[in-house]
């Protein structure tokens, strides 16, 4: 492949403002020693397909070109450095798209649905064995997911998505008794669950770190520090940063939350809040609880909480908070909300009133780009088919990732494939409202959201119109009955 010399020009210019660098994360903090960033874009470069964002995504692809086309020139510029985004400061929770199974089979047929969630529950292993192949110490443990009930309102959220899944033949999930549940997790609060065992957890700053240095190791040019200002769209595309400018034949937009500065992305999802803090290392008290197993765990909130161990005997507890930002600019709501911190606290001291005592030791926040069924999309820009995109990955991408790199990598290159072809790209999704309705109407249906689920924390029967108004948020981690 190379750059034409022919310049064509044709969409609106696409410009992205200049945001600070987030809170760093526990995570990324525990892998600062690998922290020494690439320089920075300098000067004027050609590329065959240039890469926007370092996280998983913008990884992930930028391996699978080189593995279809190893001469390919391929360029991923990132603003801050790997993992400085969404990637570095989730969870690490790595999942299957199997508690989608409703929402897949409502845009694919039941053999796409199926095809769709049996990748993503492959990608769970593939990570693993990655993880092996190049020697990155991502603390990847695949002990699984325990989806769970903490108020009797929840109890059997699941059967909806059990149903479905067996509606296309999959029995992923595992029904356990009262008594089990509270003994995996630790903690009476939890009335009942059910088991996905595929999942696992990882380390995900580490994770992320390890990928960029085998994309390096590959042939990938890695520019860190090196925002992008403007994308001017034709035949080459040209990407403007602070210091150089690139010309490249394709652009793959892999932002996430960040997405939301092109008008056209913006209307695909949202930008939510989620928070995420960390206890002090109490290894043995875990132990005596019975919390040994490694597994995930989630509740059955809308606002989900979502919990899991490190490797040093600390508990990192999140919540999906929900927090909004007018306009959905990248401010303080995602890198340290105090709001959203307050409320994850307040359900991990909840969740395990045994561990008040505990000092919490690290707390920051995050953007999830979330769509309506919190399922992500594919396509390319319109009236730019040489601008590709991935969004919407909804507080589920590290496994899913994987997934849209090879999408990605298949739309970039021109291929004519099963992932190229599958229904995520190019589907039809519901479009968000316009400022101001989307930030102040959004606020109206989480407020309404945080007081139908206390209520129903507290085993009360929640307010009608609060139950009206939560069903106009966006679909949740998991499809619930």
């Amino acid at each position: 492949m190379t750059v034409g010399q022919t310049v064509q020009r044709t969409s609106t210019p696409m410009k992205f403002p200049a945001v600070a660098p987030l809170k760093r994360s526990f995570w990324l903090q525990c892998a600062e020693p690998s922290l020494q960033p690439s320089p920075a874009l300098q000067g004027t470069h050609t590329a065959d397909i240039v890469i926007v964002g370092g996280g998983f995504v913008g990884l992930w692809t930028a391996l699978t070109i080189k593995e279809h086309e190893p001469d390919c020139r391929v360029m991923v510029l990132e603003q801050d450095v790997c993992g400085g985004g969404a990637s570095g400061r989730n969870g690490g929770f790595v999942m299957s798209w199997w508690p989608k199974i409703q929402s897949l089979g409502s845009f694919c047929s039941p053999e796409q649905a199926l095809f769709l969630a049996n990748s993503a529950e492959r990608a769970i292993s593939e990570l693993g064995e990655f993880c092996l192949q190049h020697n990155i110490d991502a603390a990847f443990k695949q002990k699984g997911w325990l989806w769970t009930a903490t108020c009797e309102a929840h109890i059997d959220a699941w059967n909806g998505t059990l149903a479905a899944c067996k509606r296309v033949g999959a029995e992923p999930f595992e029904r356990l008794s009262r008594q089990e549940v509270a003994r995996r997790t630790g903690s009476a609060v939890h009335l009942a669950g059910v088991f996905e065992r595929s999942n696992a957890t990882v380390q995900p700053a580490a994770l992320v770190r390890g990928m960029r240095r085998v994309a390096i190791n590959a042939g990938v040019e890695i520019y860190e520090n090196t925002a992008v200002s403007d994308i001017q769209p034709g035949r080459p595309v040209q990407l403007v940063t602070a210091q150089g400018r690139v010309t490249a034949n394709n652009v793959v937009l892999a932002t996430n939350a960040w997405s939301a500065a092109i008008p056209e992305l913006a209307k695909l999802f949202v930008p939510v809040g989620s928070s995420i803090v960390v206890t002090q290392p109490i290894g043995e008290r875990l132990n005596s609880l019975g919390w040994s197993g490694a597994e995930a765990i989630t509740d059955s909130q809308l606002l989900v909480d979502y919990y899991r161990t490190t490797a040093d005997g600390r508990i990192a507890f999140g919540k999906g908070t929900g927090a909004l930002s007018y306009g959905s600019r990248m401010g303080k709501v995602f890198s340290d909300d105090a709001e959203g911190i307050g409320l994850t606290t307040a359900d991990l001291r909840r969740t395990y009133p045994m561990l008040d005592d505990v000092e919490v030791t690290h707390a920051w926040s995050g953007p999830i780009d979330r769509t309506y069924d919190s399922l992500p999309v594919f396509n390319h820009i319109n009236g730019s088919d040489n601008i590709h995109y991935g969004i919407g990955w909804s507080g589920n991408g590290v496994g899913p990732s994987r997934l849209g790199g090879r999408i990605l990598a298949s739309l970039a290159l021109g291929r004519n494939d099963q992932w190229s072809r599958c229904a995520l790209v190019g589907r039809r999704c519901k479009a968000f409202p316009p400022e101001p309705l989307r930030y102040f109407g959004g606020a109206m249906v989480r407020a309404s959201v945080l007081r139908k689920e206390r209520a129903e924390l507290r085993n009360n029967k929640a307010n009608r119109l609060d139950v009206m108004m939560a069903g106009f948020a966006p679909a949740g981690l998991e499809d619930k009955s």
